[in-house]
């Protein structure tokens, strides 16, 4: 359900949040432009996805689950299914470092996509080999230097809460890099922001941390690993993997 007083409130607060992060991720993003895995300025959007939910009274965010242990040294390609807009602040409460891949248009955002340009964020304009090429690139250089990369596999924001076809883009990035895959299932997050709702509504969601699947010595395929992957976030949100379209099990 809505709550436009308290969406209103949500709103001002993540305005005033971005403009006061926007100066500080500027120089973070300055002093380590040369990193490649932009791991400060990254650290600083989770700080802002963080803070801004915290000021919100209308969500409620934990993560279940165990990180890998190596994951602070060692590159994962980290894949999620995608209920919302709320989705990367419920992320940003993962205790991990990751660049995010975003599609080009949220770059163009006033503030908000400075703050993802200031982050490391990498940018994706779909459909344009080039931009896939250099994305590509910029997951390997991240991964190779030990830190994570993190992917919609579904490319939208699911409709109705079911979960879409993986394509295959990031399953790709992981056998070529030799990256485990990391696999997180999301349950709430629609109900904070559906698909093309103005509005915030009340909710609490949790990220949920599952097994993470190798690359490293398997003759999987990248369709394999995605339909692997897509059965572990299936069954953890109680989707039968035939249909997964049924709704997700109670919080």
């Amino acid at each position: 359900m809505a709550h436009p007083i308290l969406g209103i409130y949500t709103y001002a607060e993540f305005g005033a949040c971005a403009l006061a992060f926007l100066p500080l991720m500027g120089a973070a993003y300055y002093l380590h432009r040369e990193d490649p895995t932009q791991r400060v300025p990254g650290q600083w959007m989770r700080r802002f996805g963080r803070t801004t939910t915290r000021l919100s009274p209308l969500w409620r965010f934990s993560v279940e689950g165990v990180a890998p242990a190596d994951i602070g040294r060692r590159g994962y390609v980290v894949v999620s299914n995608h209920e919302s807009t709320a989705d990367p602040f419920l992320l940003s409460f993962l205790p991990w470092d990751m660049r995010w891949i975003a599609k080009e248009e949220l770059f163009k955002i006033p503030v908000i996509g400075k703050l993802m340009k200031y982050s490391g964020d990498i940018s994706l304009k779909r459909g344009d080999k080039g931009s896939i090429v250099h994305m590509m690139s910029e997951c390997r250089a991240t991964l190779e230097a030990g830190m994570s990369v993190m992917i919609f596999p579904e490319g939208t924001r699911s409709p109705d809460g079911g979960l879409l076809p993986f394509k295959l883009g990031a399953f790709e990035l992981a056998r070529a890099a030799g990256a485990p895959i990391l696999p997180i299932a999301i349950r709430g997050t629609r109900s904070c922001r559906p698909k093309g709702s103005k509005w915030f509504g009340k909710a609490t969601a949790i990220a949920r941390v599952l097994p993470p699947i190798e690359t490293r010595g398997t003759s999987l395929t990248p369709q394999a690993l995605a339909e692997r992957a897509r059965n572990q976030i299936s069954d953890a949100l109680g989707y039968s993997p035939s249909t997964a379209q049924k709704e997700p099990l109670s919080l």
